[in-house]
């Protein structure tokens, strides 16, 4: 995964932190301070490390693991026939019976 601009420590940076904890005899606390970021933070990568070794402090992806109230399929189709007639948000959530918010858009429907 790419860093991006604002991220306070890349991979390597992570486990400077981990180690001048775990071996320098840093605290969570100050280590949080010297590297910028929260003691919630320096105590999450430290916990990892010791789960996880040097593989634990690399990036994860955020995506949830599952989308229990994602739209149904049949649903989706509906909504994309209606669509392709012109529909506005309005008509569709009338004649498909969804809040007009609930409607899924059109690139995620196609992902499955």
């Amino acid at each position: 995964m790419d860093t991006h601009k604002n991220a306070p420590l890349t991979p390597k940076g992570r486990e400077a932190m981990v180690r001048s904890v775990i071996e320098g005899g840093l605290t969570k606390a100050a280590a949080a301070l010297r590297f910028n970021v929260s003691a919630k933070t320096a105590a999450k990568w430290v916990k990892r490390f010791r789960a996880e070794g040097v593989g634990g402090l690399r990036d994860r992806s955020s995506r949830p693991l599952s989308s229990p109230s994602q739209t149904q399929p049949a649903t989706c189709a509906a909504v994309e026939a209606l669509r392709r007639h012109r529909h506005t948000g309005k008509q569709i959530a009338a004649e498909v019976g969804i809040s007009p918010d609930r409607q899924p858009h059109p690139a995620s429907a196609r992902a499955e």
